[in-house]
């Protein structure tokens, strides 16, 4: 596996974790309705990902969900970015999470036609580097749906 990379931050970030990250989020995005997560806790090891959602994801939801990420990881599809400026982003994507002081130019991560977000940090360049993933643990609370996964 590919070592972990330090970005602008001093932070390390593993490529595959936050690739499967991102189709995971896409896809929450699209079935439900309610955005990406609102907080993400991104590790090499462990990653947790947590919606807003009215009420909690089925086991069914939760193993298609599983299954939506490996096919989009044995599909090997190629990850790409493209810049462009902040004004021509707001017309494609929610901007609240992009920090004061952001350039004019903006960076967006496609990964094939699975999912597309403005986006700093590493990633593969192929699906087929992230590996197995598997959802390891959910939980709802108070309308807050916590996935916990794993890849390997």
């Amino acid at each position: 596996m590919e070592a972990p990379i330090l970005n602008d931050h001093n932070k390390q970030e593993f490529p595959p974790m936050h690739s499967a990250e991102h189709l995971l989020n896409g896809e929450m995005a699209r079935r439900y309705g309610h955005g990406r997560a609102f907080s993400a806790h991104i590790e090499r090891k462990k990653s947790k990902l947590d919606y807003h959602l009215p009420q909690a994801l089925t086991d069914d939801e939760i193993k298609s969900l599983e299954n939506y990420v490996n096919e989009a990881v044995k599909a090997n599809v190629e990850v790409t970015e493209e810049y462009i400026t902040q004004a021509e982003a707001m017309k494609r994507f929610d901007m609240s999470r992009l920090p004061d002081g952001a350039s004019d130019t903006v960076r967006v991560v496609h990964i094939g036609n699975y999912d597309q977000c403005l986006c700093a940090g590493t990633h593969v360049k192929y699906t087929g580097e992230i590996g197995e993933f598997r959802i390891t643990s959910t939980r709802w609370q108070d309308g807050v749906q916590r996935i916990v996964f794993r890849l390997g």
